[in-house]
């Protein structure tokens, strides 16, 4: 099995600012860490590896400080890292981002010589919270999806189950190879580095792909705030009130009643 999971580095704090010009986050001197989400499904890829065997692949898309999670991710069993970065990705929306990483899928393909089985993606970014980067992927390369993802049941004869998330409790859904998987949190947690490892990723080299490196394999016009359809009109942060008024009348009806009237007051309904 060729395993590629899709990580990110992203602010460990709310606290963050917004730059009024490109209405993007500025991260100079926000902590960074793991994506929470790309960390279940690095975990999930890392089950996978040792259930069918194969390696597990690791990428993000960032400037090089983002090559921090990828040595995360290689301190806890991932084998082969590499790193996307190019003044020409800067300010990519989720249909931009999802483009190119559908295009540096390609281009790992070429330089390892393997085709990807599954490629797994956190559900989405505590910085960004769409969940579209994941879905989008698969659409831009054509492969099947499974989204809100679980637990890995089974692998084998080019098959995988996946136990998914739904409203109502869990379905188990199969998909054929390749396929594109969006995990949800998980019932476990990703593992913790052995020392080891941890000074082994320190000195592994993370390599590189720029935008000509991905020459024939991408279009640029599609990349960066210029590929970019969404535009943030208005950014802020919200102010929390805690003020609260508790409605706790003698029977419920007479709560409802009162509830009602307090909501009609202060415009609300």
């Amino acid at each position: 099995m060729n395993i590629l999971v899709c990580v990110k580095q992203v602010p460990d704090t709310t606290a963050v600012k917004i730059d009024p010009v490109t209405n993007t986050l500025i991260r100079d001197g926000v902590p960074s860490i793991l994506n929470p989400f790309d960390g279940f499904a690095l975990e999930m890829a890392l089950r996978m590896k040792e259930a069918a065997g194969g390696t597990v692949t690791v990428v993000s898309m960032g400037p090089a400080q983002a090559a921090a999670v990828l040595r995360d991710s290689l301190a806890v069993g991932a084998d082969d890292a590499f790193l996307v970065s190019g003044r020409e990705f800067g300010g990519s929306d989720t249909l931009a981002t999802s483009y190119i990483l559908s295009r540096t899928v390609k281009t790992i393909e070429e330089r390892k010589g393997v085709k990807f089985d599954a490629i797994f993606c956190g559900k989405q970014a505590i910085d960004g919270d769409t969940g579209q980067v994941g879905p989008e992927m698969a659409e831009h390369l054509d492969y099947a999806q499974i989204t809100y993802a679980t637990e890995l049941v089974s692998c084998e004869d080019g098959k995988l189950r996946i136990r998914k998330e739904t409203a109502d409790g869990y379905d188990v859904l199969e998909a054929a190879l390749p396929v594109v998987i969006s995990v949800t949190k998980t019932p476990f947690e990703l593992r913790f580095p052995t020392v080891k490892k941890r000074l082994a990723a320190n000195r592994a080299e993370i390599t590189t792909i720029t935008p000509q490196d991905m020459e024939g394999q991408i279009d640029l016009s599609c990349a960066g705030l210029k590929g970019s359809p969404t535009k943030v009109k208005k950014s802020f942060t919200p102010q929390h009130n805690k003020t609260c008024v508790i409605v706790e009348e003698d029977s419920l009806p007479v709560s409802a009643v009162k509830l009602v009237a307090l909501l009609s007051d202060a415009k609300k309904i």
